[in-house]
């Protein structure tokens, strides 16, 4: 009898899987770059960031310049700079922000869950609209919805962002006091115990239903804005995806068969046109979480946005560099979900 016979086959490692590690490997040589870029970027910008730290008095006396020289390792070349930022970087250490005097990563921590909220809640709100509106002008095609939405669209697209922003800000705040003013919750509030950073989950998990209703009220104007200029570009490529769609002979051979509408549109032609609808979710939840300062700046968000451009003002090079690592790795993170998820939903790019 032949030994091979009783020989077990050797597991096959799946498509998925090796498309999984090939991303994440991928991933990770982007992120050294981005690391590379961010701290080169930084240290070449034209100011004097001793003066900035110290204040043009205490930096005019020698002693107290050599010493915070010495004690940030300015003194050193470039190269060895670098190597201490990533010997610092790998242990969680991304130094200390010269304009709070807290370390970088625990003004982060506080600043970032600030941004996802609102960047998730807008583009949440953004898809669903966007996909109901682009959905209906694709299927009223040169009709009259078809011009409105499309109106709407470019609307959306034109507007500047922090015009919208001041002006419902003025309007719905100054105005009809129908919307809460600036920050994240109203001062006689307190903010709840730290679980997520986000407050409406904090609240919901505290048990503080009126916390809960009050972070609710100041995201609603934030949001707005931000989904009111992210639906315009949604919208159009949800209508240029469906349009492409409606007419492959899948679609038809699904209306042939008597299914209802509702189930060719859900099953079939938004099902087909999800790919290119999720690289353009993908692009704009990344603008939406590094692209908000202006907006955060209007409503004194305590984001992302807003501790860049304060960190940016005063010369910040460890708070600018620690911003500029995290919106790296965000847009880094999203592109390999969307990748995952093209892999999910396409055989074809697992077989590939």
């Amino acid at each position: 009898m032949s030994t091979t016979i009783g020989a077990r086959r050797r597991p096959t490692r799946s498509p998925l899987v090796g498309y999984l590690l090939r991303r994440i490997g991928t991933s990770v040589l982007l992120l050294i770059g981005v690391t590379i870029v961010t701290f080169l970027l930084t240290n070449l910008v034209p100011g004097d960031p001793v003066s900035a730290a110290l204040g043009e008095g205490a930096s005019q006396n020698p002693a107290t310049r050599e010493a915070f020289i010495k004690a940030h390792g300015l003194d050193q070349p470039l190269f060895v700079q670098y190597f201490i930022y990533m010997a610092n970087l790998l242990q969680g250490d991304l130094g200390t922000s010269l304009v709070t005097g807290r370390p970088v990563t625990a003004d982060l921590a506080t600043a970032v869950p600030a941004t996802i909220e609102i960047a998730v809640c807008a583009i949440v709100v953004s898809l669903a609209v966007s996909i109901v509106l682009g959905t209906l002008a694709a299927y009223r095609r040169g009709l009259v919805t078809d011009q409105v939405v499309r109106v709407i669209t470019l609307v959306g697209l034109s507007v500047p962002t922090f015009w919208l922003a001041l002006v419902s800000y003025y309007f719905f705040f100054l105005q009809l006091g129908i919307a809460p003013g600036s920050g994240r919750v109203s001062p006689s509030i307190t903010p709840p115990p730290r679980i997520t950073g986000f407050y409406t989950i904090d609240y919901l998990l505290n048990g503080d239903s009126v916390g809960f209703f009050d972070a609710a009220a100041h995201l609603a104007l934030p949001v707005m804005v931000l989904s009111l200029v992210t639906i315009g570009l949604l919208t159009r490529f949800v209508r240029t995806s469906v349009l492409e769609v409606l007419d492959s002979d899948y679609v038809r051979a699904a209306r042939a068969k008597g299914l209802s509408g509702t189930r060719v549109v859900v099953d079939y032609v938004l099902r087909g046109a999800a790919l290119p609808i999720l690289t353009v979710v993908g692009v704009a939840f990344g603008a939406l979480l590094s692209g908000t300062v202006l907006v955060e700046s209007v409503f004194a968000w305590p984001g992302l946005g807003t501790y860049a451009y304060n960190a940016a003002a005063n010369l910040d090079l460890t708070g600018i560099m620690g911003v500029g690592l995290v919106v790296g790795v965000i847009y880094l993170l999203i592109n390999l979900v969307v990748d995952l998820l093209y892999g999910v939903l396409d055989p074809r790019v697992r077989i590939a």
